[in-house]
């Protein structure tokens, strides 16, 4: 082996016995923290994440250092996927009689919670068929206040996330929901449920993905990172692990680079006075 490397016996001997340098064993600690991170957000983060969660730490280093610690190790975030519609579900929405006026018109900032809530129903494959779940986020703190899942994809699925949502954060009057112009979210149901809260409805355009990309985004996030890696024998399992993934990591754990890299949690704590929130918005 010496012979093909050209080095001699000697040579190759004395690298063997060489104490790791002081670089390597920087690269040892720092790969020792990387995977705790990693897999405390359960192989999601990439590099630009975990270098913020290091800096968070007080640790010292570059991202490039972090990026070829992970590629050295295999270690590689999660990317997201195309969501498969069922078989015979519309793609698009059929004009509504009831619908609503389009209040936010691509604007996904608020100035404080609840302003701005965003909803959508979305597909998740098991074994014993179809779970669909509907969800509502906070705009301004990214955060999920509300979601239900069923095996039927109805009215009542949308307005039990909306009511969730509302006894979760008692929204102030004119909070807006906006959503598609699904027949769950134009329903006289939950159109309703909105007028005893005092929330205003709006609706995107029809067949305009674009005016509800913050909910788009959220979605896609949901199947990469609890649904396409995995295979769900039942709508119970599926409903179980979507609600840990909801409740316990997303919401209080995964970091948001929109947020300056804090979870939802975080983001509310540190910009909304307890003292103004509602019990069970903490």
């Amino acid at each position: 082996m010496c012979a093909a490397l050209h080095v001699t016996r000697q040579g190759y001997h004395a690298w063997r016995k060489r104490p790791p340098s002081a670089h390597d064993l920087r690269d040892a600690e720092l790969a020792a923290a990387i995977s705790e991170i990693y897999t405390a957000s359960r192989g999601i983060y990439g590099a630009p994440k975990v270098f913020q969660e290091l800096k968070k730490a007080g640790v010292r280093t570059s991202r490039k250092r972090v990026a070829r610690i992970m590629r050295d190790n295999g270690w590689a975030g999660t990317t997201r996927g195309c969501a498969k519609r069922p078989k015979g579900e519309a793609k698009q929405a059929a004009p509504q009689p009831c619908a609503a006026p389009d209040l936010v018109r691509r604007d996904f900032a608020a100035g404080g919670p609840n302003e701005v809530w965003f909803a959508d129903i979305t597909y998740v494959r098991t074994h014993q068929g179809w779970l669909y779940l509907a969800v509502l986020m906070d705009v301004w703190s990214r955060r999920v206040v509300g979601w239900s899942m069923s095996a039927r994809m109805t009215a009542e699925l949308a307005d039990d996330a909306l009511r969730m949502a509302i006894a979760r954060r008692r929204p102030p009057e004119g909070c807006i929901h906006h959503s598609d112009h699904g027949s769950q979210y134009a329903s006289l149901l939950l159109g309703k449920t909105m007028r005893e809260a005092g929330i205003e409805p709006s609706m995107g355009s029809i067949s305009s993905p674009w005016d509800n990309a913050a909910m788009e985004s959220l979605m896609g996030v949901i199947k990469a990172e609890c649904v396409h890696a995995r295979t769900f024998e039942s709508r119970d399992q599926a409903a179980l692990e979507i609600f840990e993934y909801i409740e316990c990591f997303y919401n209080r754990v995964r970091t948001h680079s929109a947020l300056g890299y804090l979870s939802p949690e975080e983001f509310e704590r540190a910009n909304w006075p307890e003292e103004d929130r509602h019990p069970m918005a903490a």
